[in-house]
């Protein structure tokens, strides 16, 4: 039994008020009216962007004590700049607020996957950093069956146009004709030569990403040639060092990556009493909604 330990603040589904950042971003005065909003550093970085340079100064950032590291913005008459790291020199304007577009956009398909992302696939942001992602896949069939490989999925700052391909890694020794053995990177350039951000999403390199390990045909494979000789040529052997691939991601289940956001933990008995409560509180899919699910979780702490 494994359990990944995910925190409230680690769904980022960011939305933006736009009524405070237009609001901050129309302020012409040195003045700006006492306006605070509470959030990661992830959000502040968003709302850094959005704002106007001359607002920009007004601006400090203080780092609430919590282990949350949660940030807190607050306009004031200051004309110093504190934040966790300072801005990155953007050349004009222009190119700031197509930069916080870009951001933005990423947001917006992040939030997408919560209802299209492929079965069994998970993907959880960095905490850091917005073009980060920590994710795993539980291969329920097919040669990689019972298979657990956890994954980095990393995007350009220019991700959101043309030809800025998303860079997945793989954190797990995987065996397969599609993914570099020296790197565990999975080449995603064969698949979409041309990335068109008007057709190519988040949600397509995951299932992209999930239909390798189902593909029983590795004409296009170019990133393991030895591999894919061997699947082609000894169907056999090839099977035995996909069992060995998977038996080896089973036992380092529990190694965790220090910058990962999705972690496992060995079962316990506040997860045995969890999984009790839900199924007793939570019968009818119709009931399964954030409120209920972390209503129960609180039940099971106290334990």
């Amino acid at each position: 039994m494994a359990t990944i330990l995910l925190e409230e603040e680690d769904f980022i589904y960011l939305s933006l008020d736009i009524h405070i950042i237009h609001k901050i971003a129309k302020a012409t005065t040195p003045k700006i009216p006492p306006m605070e909003c509470h959030s990661s550093p992830l959000m502040a970085r968003i709302v850094r962007d959005c704002l106007q340079p001359q607002d920009i100064r007004h601006l400090t950032y203080s780092p609430a004590s919590s282990a949350r590291q949660s940030s807190s913005i607050s306009s004031t008459s200051s004309d110093s700049l504190q934040l966790w790291n300072p801005p990155s020199p953007i050349q004009s304007e222009q190119e700031e607020r197509e930069q916080a577009l870009r951001d933005y956009k990423v947001t917006i398909e992040y939030k997408h996957l919560k209802s299209h992302a492929p079965g069994g696939v998970y993907l959880i942001p960095s905490l850091d950093n917005l073009r980060s992602f920590f994710g795993i896949i539980f291969v329920r069939r097919g040669p990689y069956t019972n298979g657990i490989f956890k994954f980095q999925l990393k995007l350009p700052p220019k991700y959101n146009d043309a030809s800025m391909w998303p860079q997945i890694t793989f954190l797990s020794y995987v065996y397969s004709p599609y993914v570099d053995e020296a790197t565990g990177s999975l080449d995603i350039k064969s698949a979409y030569p041309k990335w068109d951000p008007s057709r190519h999403y988040l949600v397509t390199v995951l299932t992209y990403l999930k239909k390798i390990f189902y593909s029983k045909n590795f004409v296009d494979a170019k990133a393991n040639i030895t591999a894919k000789e061997l699947g082609e040529k000894e169907p056999e052997t090839f099977r035995k060092k996909i069992d060995a691939c998977v038996r080896e991601s089973q036992k380092n289940m529990y190694t965790n990556d220090p910058e990962s956001t999705a972690r496992f933990t060995e079962e316990q008995v506040s997860h045995r009493v969890l999984r009790d409560l839900l199924k007793h509180h939570i019968r009818d899919e119709s009931q399964v909604t954030k409120q209920a699910v972390l209503a129960q979780i609180d039940k099971a702490r106290k334990v």
